[in-house]
């Protein structure tokens, strides 16, 4: 099958900005890594969707836009279509015109249990202002076919492991730990489907955290976590909720967990203990896989985070742990790259989540195309 070239663009619960990155795939096995490109989000747009998590919380119906959430989509979308020509300015055009984008937007309620999931985000919009053919929506009809929604990454870790270029292959079963707002990992074993689940918080908490009693959007490189210590009862505590004692398929709303737990901490305490929560919360996920992993291979935000690091070495007994720029990827955009891998799988009628990932009843496509 002729590989094609897409944009995938990404906005995580992060919330930081917009990912972009480029392939050239068959949505198989054909990967050719391409270029990526960051677009941040200014403090203020950030808060403004922050406020907006607030307003999505009376959703009852997917289509529905209460207060700030209307305006708010356009201007998302505007912000990616924007986006999207600054990155075929700045180089990626000489890849060529892309064939397909695939669109994510914005989630800002992910409520599985009532089958109800929203990401801002205007496809039709976004391929009049790109003039490209552009895949958004993915989510939805894994929904409709009783599965989570989430995550939908797994199957492009499933062609990353598999490829000959990583040097992974050798090395099953190993997982792919994407450490966003919200950590989730796609566990790829020797032969057969992957599986793959939500496993806690990321970032968000700690982003939380040193914002509230900090002022600042993030512990930059752990240096705030490294001035304290690790306070095993909060740990225990963030533990010990029945999410953890659930196997998957399984997914998260980045309001699940919130900073109770943290209260009365100092500052560097706090910082240090979420850092130790995200990467337990990680490793706990042993407890639900077939088999032990050999590999663990970090992306997302999280890795540049070395407590989170350093904690995962810690408690991952015989396997390795390596960040995703140890066996070649880059980090930041592996998420993104999903998104263009995922665009043309659901062009192309190709299964985009699993049973065993989402916990839909059977493999489905998905997503809506949308054309200029």
């Amino acid at each position: 099958m002729t590989a094609s070239c897409a944009v995938g663009m990404m906005s995580g619960t992060s919330m930081d900005g917009i990912d972009l990155a480029m392939l050239r795939t068959d949505g198989e096995n054909v990967v050719e890594r391409g270029p990526a490109f960051f677009v941040p989000y200014e403090a203020a747009f950030r808060r403004r969707i922050e406020r907006a998590l607030e307003d999505a919380k009376s959703i009852d119906r997917r289509e529905e836009r209460p207060g700030d959430l209307a305006a708010l989509e356009r201007d998302i979308t505007g912000r990616h279509a924007d986006a999207l020509h600054a990155f075929l300015k700045s180089g990626a055009g000489q890849w060529g015109r892309p064939d397909l984008v695939g669109f994510h937007g914005q989630t800002v309620l992910h409520r599985p249990h009532l089958g109800l999931t929203v990401q801002l985000g205007d496809g039709a919009l976004l391929a009049s202002r790109t003039g490209l053919p552009v895949v958004y929506d993915m989510r939805a009809e894994d929904m409709r076919h009783g599965g989570q929604g989430a995550p939908l990454v797994p199957a492009y870790h499933a062609a990353l492991a598999r490829s000959a270029g990583l040097g992974i292959a050798g090395r099953l079963p190993a997982v792919f730990v994407n450490i966003g707002g919200i950590s989730n990992i796609t566990y790829v074993p020797q032969s057969g489907e992957p599986l793959a689940f939500d496993t806690g918080p990321g970032n968000a908490l700690i982003d939380q955290w040193v914002q509230r009693e900090g002022g600042v959007p993030f512990d930059a490189g752990g240096a705030i976590a490294s001035e304290g210590g690790v306070v095993r009862g909060v740990v225990a505590a963030y533990l010990d909720k029945p999410f953890f004692a659930k196997g998957g398929p399984k997914s998260l709303d980045r309001n699940d967990f919130t900073l109770a737990e943290a209260d009365g901490m100092e500052l560097a305490d706090g910082a240090r203990t979420l850092a130790a929560v995200s990467a337990e919360a990680i490793l706990k996920s042993v407890e639900h896989l077939p088999d032990r992993p050999r590999l663990w291979i970090v992306c997302g935000g999280g890795r540049k985070n070395p407590h989170i690091v350093s904690d995962m070495r810690a408690l991952a007994a015989e396997a390795e742990v390596l960040i995703a720029e140890d066996v070649g990827l880059d980090g930041d955009a592996t998420e993104a790259e999903a998104w263009a891998y995922l665009a043309v799988r659901s062009a192309r009628g190709l299964p985009l989540t699993f049973p065993g990932t989402t916990g839909c009843r059977a493999a489905v496509s998905g997503g809506v195309l949308a054309r200029p």
